[in-house]
């Protein structure tokens, strides 16, 4: 019997927009949410009072975290989770910064561990700071932005430009970054009230 492999000539994204969330399961919501404000900088916001189970979301930097808190972590695992080796290769949220050595003084005054790394491409250097969150969750704090987003030849598909009020020609002047940018200026500027 022979099985015939269809192949896919043409791939088309899904219409997605941005990164809207992260959700987390957590010991202790409160413990969390002091952490992803104190640290971090995140904001609680209301929540749907629908919802019939412990939790709380929070929002800075255009992406919300939602934590959901989890009975069945027991005191074993989250003592191992908080004393575990900081691992960069380990699954990890990355949050992009302006001053990686400020984030450096900044967890130390708060005592927190984090190990360093540094990576380079091309004479490009970019600084990176792991640390764990109270669940040993692996946060990153970098100045990742310092590496140009290079597609590879190989991409099946290229990123769709929308025409936001006449970006479109803006889009053959300038970047997906640069569009992407202005976008949003455009979304924040026709929020401001006067």
């Amino acid at each position: 019997m022979m099985m015939e492999i269809e192949e896919v000539i043409s791939h088309e994204a899904l219409p997605l927009l941005s990164l809207n969330h992260v959700s987390l399961l957590v010991r202790s919501v409160w413990d969390s949410v002091r952490f992803y404000e104190d640290v971090l900088g995140f904001c609680l916001i209301q929540r749907p009072a629908s919802f019939n189970f412990h939790g709380a979301w929070l929002y800075n930097y255009g992406i919300g975290i939602h934590l959901l808190e989890n009975e069945s972590i027991d005191d074993e695992d989250y003592t191992m989770n908080i004393t575990r080796p900081i691992n960069p290769k380990e699954n990890h949220m990355s949050f992009q910064c302006t001053d990686v050595e400020l984030v450096k003084k900044r967890l130390e005054a708060m005592g927190m561990r984090y190990v360093t790394a540094v990576v380079e491409e091309g004479g490009i250097k970019v600084d990176q700071v792991f640390f764990h969150d109270p669940d040993g969750y692996m946060v990153e704090i970098c100045n990742c932005d310092n590496l140009p987003v290079v597609p590879l030849s190989s991409c099946p598909f290229k990123p769709k430009v929308g025409n936001l009020n006449g970006m479109a020609t803006y889009a053959a002047k300038c970047g997906l970054m640069e569009i992407v940018m202005m976008e949003n200026l455009s979304a924040e500027m026709m929020n401001f009230s006067f």
